[in-house]
This record gives C-alpha cells, structure tokens and sequence, in this order.
C-alpha cells in the first residue's frame, strides 16, 4: 500500500530536489529583473539625452534664436529696432576732462595803495569798496607834517636859486638847480605828483594837505581808511584790481590732473551766461594739493572786458588735451554689465554675437578698446538692449532645455500645450504603470 506524500514524515529526502529546484529558480528570477531595469534605465537616459540635444538644437530654428550665442536679425528687424552699426579702429582720442572751477582776481592786476609817509586823512574821494577808479583818479587827501615842511624846503631851494642867480660875489656857486631837483625827487618817492609839485612852486605857497592818487585802474576791492583817520608810513590803505581779465581756477582729481598740461584749451559754462561758453587756455597747474578738497588746481585766464564775471562765480570747465591714437568704437556701442563691459558685432549674414571686451578711456564719444575685438570690427551702436535681452533669453532657455531630465519629460507630457514624445520615448510606459518583461523563462518563475 502506497502512503501519501501528505503522509510521510518530515525530513523525507525526496523532498530535497523540489526545494533547491525553487530556491534556484528564484535567485534567477532576481538576476533577470535586475538586468532588465538596468537596461530599461540605460536605454531611457541615452533616449532623454538625446532629445534634449535634439531640442536644443531645434532652437536654430526659433526666429532670432542660435545655438552659438548669436542673434539672427532680418533686414526688416533692423530697420524695426532702428539697428546702427559703428567700425573700431585706430583714433586720436582728445582727452576732455570735466570739472568745477571758480572765478577769481588775476593776480598779476592787483594793487595796494599804502601812504609813504605819516598823517591825518582830510578829505576822501574813493570812499566805498567797488568803485571804479581810473589811473591817475584822486584817492585821498592827506595832511602831514612831514609834508608840509618838505613844501617850506622846496620853496627856499626855488627861492635860493633865484637868489644865488643874482650874485656876483667871485668863487661863490651860483647854480643850485642839484639842491631843487633832490628836493622835488623827495616828493616823488613820497607819490606826491609833479602836478602839485609844480602848482607850489607857481604859487609860492604850502598846501595844507596833499593828494595821493590812484597807481592803476581798476576796482576798489578793499578800502581800510575813512576820513579824519590818522595813518602812519606803510598802512594799506586800498586793494585795487583790474577785472578786465580773471583766472578761473578749476579743482581737478588726482586722475584728471595728468591729462591737462599748459596750453590745453578750455570751454567754460557760467549760469550767467546762458547758451554761451567763453574760450580760455589752461596758463598754469599748480604743483601742491588743495588739503580740504584733495584735488589740483588748474588756472585759466578769460577776458572780461564787459566785467560780466565776478571773483566767486561758480563755473563748469571742459578742458580738451590731445592725445595717442589708440584703437577705440563709439561709446554707445559698450554696454556695460557691471562686471564686465559687451560689444555686439556684426558676424555676416544677419548674425550678430556679443565679445567681451576691455575697455580703457572714453572720451569724446569714443572708447578705447584694450582688447576683445579686431580692429575693422562693424559693431551695433543702438539696440543693444533689445539685442542683448534677446541673447539672454536665448541662453536661458537652451539652459532649461539641457538640464530637463527624462523623467522631467514625461512629467510635461500631461502639461497643456506640451508635445507628444518621439517613438520609442520608454517613459511613456513607465507613465503609465507599465511592467517591463523579466525575461525569465515560465519554468524558473517562482510560484505563487
């Protein structure tokens, strides 16, 4: 009687083979699947990069998009944007340096007026600061003993001289011309002039007080006497200065100093002068610093024949040096980022791409260009923004598009307005829950 196979007992070695038949079959069935989802893995990433370069390159296609970093432009967007375009090459570059300066007294045109000799001020004719005086014009008049006894000396020499003509005593000097020309020399050095001079010798007679007069003409900037004022030998009395011509002193830094030499010429603003600019040469840079305000000053002469400019005018000075010739573009054709400076140049067939560049002076409309682009180069000198918002938008994308990962795509897949993926895109399946095939023969799955 044959028993069961429920029947035997356990540890039965027929039941052997039927156990390792299953734990084999399933470390196969592990095997199998795990080579199938690291095919399937492999396969999906070389299919999602290709795509994305597929994408990106498709961008070529996009108006004014390229995948080189470049902006196509058709002729009608040019004449849309109001595209101009600007050649670098080699210019004379005039350095134009812009400052603020102030006017003030010429120096060599100013005059003080001190009494020689000691006195009591009787009578004042020049008596308030800014009036006008002509040379020769009457200041003041001044008492003075010292001069009054000068006047009683040169009377006796004139009467001496008469006398001694007369005589005709033998051996005696009848000539004392020296002795009334040493007195009347003594009036001069005191500024007392000829005119008086000669008016006590006609008359016979000491004035009480005589009168100094103007050495220059000009305008009274200063007066420290007032009538009935006592002054002594060497007291300044006025300060008088010709404004027909002034210095503008322009405060130039410490950068702008090295490019203004003498004789550079100078354009200079006045808010009183509306529209106009008056014309100066630079006649001197002083060799010391200004401590408060650290900057240079630069001194231009202007004529004021009309007395239009004021010591203490406020103005604006563009001073204009000729300098090297270097290999500049049009200022507006740098754009300038804040990190680094752009030119966009024109390729050839409508294709425009930024350079950077290195950029030096500007100056006069013009940049100097150190390095970045050749010399002969056509680059846009308006629109740049138009055309660089443009590029940048171009980069960003291309971006996007290259860090989009497969899985990524198949996430967009479902999004409005996103295309269907191309055939043999395996991440539909995954989408959509599908199971890949092991690959294990039926007779090695494990059973359930």
């Amino acid at each position: 009687m044959t028993e069961s196979p429920s029947t035997m007992p356990r540890g039965v070695p027929g039941r052997r083979p039927r156990r390792a038949a299953i734990v084999i079959g399933s470390v196969l069935a592990l095997a199998g699947v795990t080579w199938a989802v690291a095919a399937r893995m492999n396969g999906d990433e070389n299919s999602a990069s290709s795509a994305s370069r597929t994408r990106a390159g498709g961008m070529d296609d996009m108006p004014g998009m390229s995948s080189e970093g470049s902006v196509a432009l058709t002729a009608d967007q040019i004449r849309t944007f109001g595209i101009t375009f600007g050649t670098v090459e080699p210019r004379a570059l005039e350095i134009e340096v812009r400052a603020v300066g102030t006017v003030a007294f010429d120096e060599t045109r100013i005059s003080r007026v001190t009494s020689k000799v000691g006195g009591f001020v009787e009578a004042l004719h020049a008596d308030f600061t800014g009036q006008n005086v002509r040379r020769g014009q009457p200041l003041l008049d001044l008492y003075s003993p010292e001069l009054l006894a000068a006047q009683e000396e040169l009377l006796l020499a004139v009467q001496l001289q008469r006398s001694m003509g007369q005589t005709s005593i033998p051996g005696f000097p009848t000539d004392t011309s020296s002795l009334l020309a040493a007195t009347k020399r003594r009036f001069a050095l005191w500024d007392i002039t000829n005119e008086q001079v000669e008016a006590i010798v006609r008359t016979g007679r000491a004035r009480r007080s005589l009168t100094l007069h103007a050495p220059t003409s000009g305008t009274v900037v200063e007066k420290k006497v007032v009538t009935g004022q006592s002054v002594m030998a060497g007291e300044h009395l006025f300060t008088i200065a010709d404004l027909s011509r002034v210095w503008v002193e322009a405060e130039l830094r410490d950068a702008d100093a090295a490019n203004v030499r003498i004789g550079s010429t100078a354009d200079i603003e006045m808010t009183v002068l509306p529209g106009r600019s008056l014309k100066g040469r630079v006649e001197y840079v002083y060799p010391t610093v200004q401590a408060e305000a650290r900057t240079i000053r630069a001194r231009i002469a202007v004529s004021n024949g009309d007395g239009t400019l004021k010591p203490g005018m406020y103005a604006t000075v563009r001073i204009a040096t000729a300098g090297r010739t270097v290999v500049a573009a049009p200022s507006s054709a740098v754009v300038r980022t804040g990190e680094r400076a752009l030119v966009f140049v024109d390729m050839g067939g409508g294709d425009v791409m930024a350079h950077e560049v290195t950029v030096g002076q500007t100056t006069g409309g013009f940049t100097e260009i150190l390095g970045g682009v050749e010399v002969g180069s056509r680059v846009v000198t308006s629109a740049q923004f138009l055309i660089d918002s443009e590029s940048n938008l171009a980069e960003v994308m291309r971006s996007m598009i290259g860090q989009t990962g497969a899985s990524d795509m198949g996430q967009m897949r479902d999004m409005p307005g996103m295309a269907t993926p191309a055939a043999g895109d395996t991440g539909r399946g995954r989408a959509q829950g599908a199971q890949p095939k092991a690959g294990v023969p039926p007779s090695l799955r494990p059973r359930s």
